[in-house]
């Protein structure tokens, strides 16, 4: 059986670093980078109390439109400049998960319009963030459709090469509910509010129970297959995602579902809504300390042996994040001092970690060691 290459290679460095190779080469694991460097952003701009920590999310938050931005500028280049190459990435059983990346990195954007834009341009930043929402969501569900379905028909798939990548498209739905129930507190029109609500506790069923699914499958091939090659050592955290994720979804829906269901005569039922929600988070969040915990175990077995550098190394950051924020909204519901200080501790990690592999993209860009699509192989392979 033939294994597909599925790292991100290095390729010569007058190529790479020429603005036509950046272009040719370009693939959406790239959008991983503004997944984690967004979800920095949102950690920091939790601690609203001091002043050093959140202005560095804000920072953060600015870069990272920049740099969203920038990468779909190229990547829509490289569509309309190799549209018959760009193509080859729907054939390919790893690098076409990351478009679920595009969707998730525009979500850190959007939400930090809710966490830091109001204090720039007013209202005009709930206006945006609500139209970057429904975009968001399209794009979401799409990748979470898509995806699969290219998997079901065109791709192929054997089980010692499945890894916790085949969550990236799914996932993308139920960050998109979290910025739903982000922007409930700010939408003044109550049907509108209600729409919001309702389609993110679908967005969270679109997701949540298929990833859960996928889940079930990782561990059954771990098991029997043992861990992936070390050039994706850094997919042993992407199975936190989902669970820190969903957590999230219930932890910030639960918040406002009572209020908006009364409002529209669900009395009965909204506070069983809003209660049943909570529970959910928190047996999700008891879930992810399992998988966090395995993560880290099986992160130092591959570190012993050594990692080579490549994009997935993203892969580290997202997850943690998103687990790290869940913590940080769990300790403001329960005021307990150890909650509150694992979250810190979790960011802490976040930033550590964020400040390594952005620091060995940018040496790894500048060497010209980081632009390879391996679906443009797909043909000879």
């Amino acid at each position: 059986m033939t294994t597909l290459d599925t790292s991100t290679r290095s390729v010569p460095r007058t190529t790479a670093r020429g603005k036509l190779g950046i272009i040719r080469q370009f693939t959406p694991n790239w959008f991983a980078a503004t997944m984690g460097t967004g979800i920095l952003s949102v950690s920091l701009g939790q601690f609203p109390e001091y002043a050093v920590v959140f202005g560095a999310g804000e920072l953060l938050w600015f870069f990272n439109i920049l740099l969203f931005t920038t990468f779909t500028l190229i990547y829509a280049t490289r569509w309309v400049r190799h549209p018959e190459e760009a193509k080859r990435v729907f054939g390919h059983p790893v690098m076409s998960m990351f478009f679920g990346c595009i969707p998730m990195g525009l979500a850190t954007i959007l939400n930090g319009f809710l966490i830091f834009g109001i204090a720039h341009i007013g209202e005009r930043a709930v206006d945006i963030a609500y139209s970057l929402w429904w975009l968001d969501v399209a794009l979401s569900v799409g990748c979470g459709l898509a995806i699969p379905f290219m998997m079901f028909t065109r791709q192929s798939h054997a089980m010692e090469q499945m890894t916790s990548v085949w969550l990236l498209p799914v996932v993308a739905s139920e960050v998109a509910a979290v910025s739903g129930g982000l922007l409930l507190p700010h939408i003044a029109d109550m049907s509108s509010q209600l729409s919001i609500l309702l389609a993110s506790y679908v967005l969270w069923a679109l997701s949540v129970p298929l990833a859960m699914c996928i889940l079930v499958v990782l561990f059954l091939r771990m098991a029997l297959h043992k861990l992936p090659p070390a050039n994706m050592a850094a997919s042993s955290w992407l199975a936190l995602g989902p669970i820190g994720t969903g957590a999230l979804g219930m932890f910030v829906l639960s918040a406002n579902a009572t209020d908006i269901l009364a409002a529209f005569g669900f009395g009965a039922v909204a506070s069983a809504v809003s209660g049943a929600s909570l529970i959910l988070g928190v047996v999700l969040w008891g879930y992810g300390l399992w998988w966090l915990a395995m993560a880290v175990m099986i992160t130092i077995r591959y570190f012993r042996n050594g990692v080579p550098f490549n994009l997935g190394w993203w892969g580290y950051t997202f997850p943690l994040g998103v687990y790290a924020v869940a913590t940080l909204r769990l300790g403001h519901i329960f005021p307990v001092a150890s909650i509150a200080v694992f979250a810190e501790i979790l960011v802490v990690a976040l930033a550590l970690i964020w400040l390594v592999v952005a620091a060995r993209t940018v040496r790894g860009v500048w060497l010209g060691q980081m632009f390879a699509d391996p679906s443009l192989e797909l043909r000879s392979a």
